[in-house]
């Protein structure tokens, strides 16, 4: 794994300690690109010792790093046995994972176009404009920025329901999203067309028609399981 060229030990940084939460997160980027670009197998085990001495750091940011994963379903936590790298998603976990987003981001939709903002129209407007500008390489550094404004476009959507439980329902899902990508290497590839239905979503937001926007998230969603699942490998 490449080592960190700006966190080396916790108390590097000018004779300051490093927060706690800083490395933790610099661990769970560190884990995320080695995982999304397949340099962690599917299967294999992931040392929380090992993962320590390669960034420098103390176990216990590898551990709450690890859970972040966890969450996502990327890592596995293995009784006994610590934790190992997810299998890849096949078309049948796919198609379970988009068949429970089509239960819950039409009504996400719904109920934020109800009591949409014109600050939040905004925070959706930049996150669609974020998509259309970011990079979509093959390596993960390439397209890190793509899926984070996917994902924070989808989110921004959930916390605006004002329903702490259809957040809480997005949170579980979403990050699934990313495993999906797992051990692939080629990059985003449905870039056009998922803007394409970013754009007709926050359109229908716009309009302030919660039933439009209901019904383009669900286009959307449905869209981006007909593509997905035509690239998964059968399970």
């Amino acid at each position: 794994m490449q080592r960190p060229s700006q966190i080396n030990s916790p108390g590097s940084r000018k004779g300051r300690p490093v927060s706690r939460q800083v490395l933790a997160d610099h661990v769970y980027e560190e884990l995320l690109e080695s995982l999304m670009d397949g340099r962690l197998e599917p299967g294999a085990t992931v040392s929380i010792d090992g993962t320590a001495r390669d960034l420098d750091v103390s176990p216990t940011p590898v551990r709450e790093a690890l859970a972040r994963l966890e969450h996502t379903g990327m890592v596995r936590r293995v009784a006994l046995k610590g934790y190992r790298v997810a299998p890849v998603f096949t078309r049948e976990d796919f198609a379970e994972l988009m068949e429970a987003r089509l239960a819950i981001e039409p009504v996400n939709a719904r109920l934020a176009c109800a009591r949409l903002t014109p600050e939040r129209l905004a925070e959706l407007e930049q996150a669609v404009t974020d998509l259309k500008t970011a990079p979509r390489g093959p390596s993960f550094a390439e397209y890190r920025d793509y899926l984070e404004a996917d994902e924070r476009f989808h989110r921004l959507i959930a916390e605006q329901t004002g329903n702490q439980f259809m957040v809480a329902a997005y949170a579980a899902l979403g990050g699934q999203v990313q495993r999906f990508r797992l051990f692939g290497g080629v990059g985003i590839t449905d870039a056009e067309n998922a803007i394409a239905e970013h754009q007709a979503v926050l359109d229908a937001l716009a309009t302030g028609d919660p039933e439009k926007a209901a019904s383009a998230m669900a286009e959307h969603v449905s869209k981006v399981r007909g593509r997905a699942i035509a690239d998964a490998p059968e399970g």
